[in-house]
């Protein structure tokens, strides 16, 4: 299902509907002649290339990571990238003698990000091809293009969020927990319970807005429908009498995972209908995804009014159907390409011990301790 806009404050997409614009998350780079000039074990000595250290410093500014993908002796490499103190910007890097194509699906296995959100930088025609023809939707830019990737539309994200500009620092966090998950011993939740996490979910506020677009048009594996809707079309719902728009905070011990979650509603007097629900890839593993849902159909029971929900499938977003499905919501129809599912209310699970959520309101905060 390609995502959506909507034209007005309708939570159905319209007539007016158009793809979203491609976003790349990554940038792969290759390193001999193209990060810097030289080949590092024939030369010795090479020389950063000052055009590609600006872009690389102007797309992490704009919360676009970066990795490496170079068939190179790996501590050779990993030395000289630490003495042009450039070795903090990357996020698994391949560094090894592995096909190009294999290095970059092994980058967007272990950041959890999809092919098609990635960009690889090479000098080499035939290591571009290579790749091309393995991962097709991966963006292959020669590097003589370098100086021209700042004005690309795919690496403009159209607003530079506050969890944008902590995006690889987010990661690195993310990469410290999972070392400490992998030496622990014990059943998950134990470990969980010792992040201290703290769940927050608030409506949205106006100040939310630019993160709110970013997660719709980033957000693609744990999105219910996978629509997109724009600053001015959220800010709309926001304000509407027909429409709730939640938004979701995480926070650990090891920092803050930023804003995660998004659910858009549609209030009709009888029936409420979720048109969103989405969650970052980077908390699927933090048993955080149910939260919402089930403070929705605390509501929706509060309110007195049926509770129903919008899917719409592809080939990435099963998990949220199954999310669906375990939180007790049975399919009553279909609508063109979505299903609708309806949730009787009769069971509502309580929010999981190992965090604390906190429930934002005007009437103040609610915090759930676990």
């Amino acid at each position: 299902m390609v995502g959506q806009h909507v034209s007005s404050a309708s939570a159905t997409p319209g007539t007016g509907a158009h793809a979203k614009q491609r976003s790349i998350k990554c940038v792969v780079w290759d390193l001999d002649n193209t990060l810097w000039d030289g080949v590092l074990l024939e030369d010795g000595e090479v020389s950063l290339r000052s055009d590609a250290v600006d872009v690389l410093r102007a797309l992490d500014r704009r919360g676009i990571l970066h990795s490496i993908a170079s068939k190179n002796e790996p501590a050779v490499a990993m030395t000289k990238l630490e003495q042009f103190g450039l070795s903090e910007y990357f996020l698994s890097p391949q560094i090894n003698w592995n096909s190009k194509s294999a290095s970059i699906a092994e980058i967007a296995r272990s950041i959890n990000i999809g092919l098609d959100t990635l960009a690889f930088i090479d000098d080499q025609a035939f290591e571009r091809e290579e790749v091309a023809f393995s991962l097709p939707q991966v963006l292959c830019i020669d590097a003589k293009e370098i100086p021209a990737v700042l004005n690309m539309p795919e690496m403009n994200p159209r607003f530079i969020t506050e969890d944008s500009q902590k995006r690889r620092l987010m990661y690195l966090s993310d990469i410290a927990r999972d070392k400490v998950e992998k030496a622990f011993v014990g059943p998950g939740e134990a470990f969980l319970a010792t992040l201290d996490m703290v769940f927050t979910l608030s409506e949205a506020r106006e100040e939310d807005l630019q993160r709110a677009e970013e997660l719709t048009a980033r957000t693609h594996q744990l999105n219910t429908t996978g629509y997109s809707y724009s600053y001015e079309e959220l800010n709309e719902f926001r304000q509407s009498d027909t429409h709730k728009l939640f938004i979701a905070g995480l926070d650990d011990r090891y920092g803050t995972y930023g804003k995660i979650g998004l659910t858009l509603l549609e209030c009709h007097e009888d029936v409420w209908v979720i048109k969103l629900l989405l969650m970052s890839c980077r908390v699927m593993s933090r048993g955080v995804g149910t939260i919402i849902l089930h403070h929705i159909m605390r509501l929706a029971k509060e309110a007195g009014v049926r509770l129903r929900a919008e899917f719409v499938a592809n080939n990435r977003n099963r998990m949220m159907y199954v999310t669906y499905k375990f939180g007790g919501f049975k399919e009553i129809e279909a609508d063109g390409d979505a299903l609708i599912l309806e949730n009787d209310l009769s069971t509502i699970q309580s929010f999981p011990d190992y965090l604390t959520v906190r429930i934002e309101n005007s009437c103040g905060d609610e915090d759930y301790a676990g």
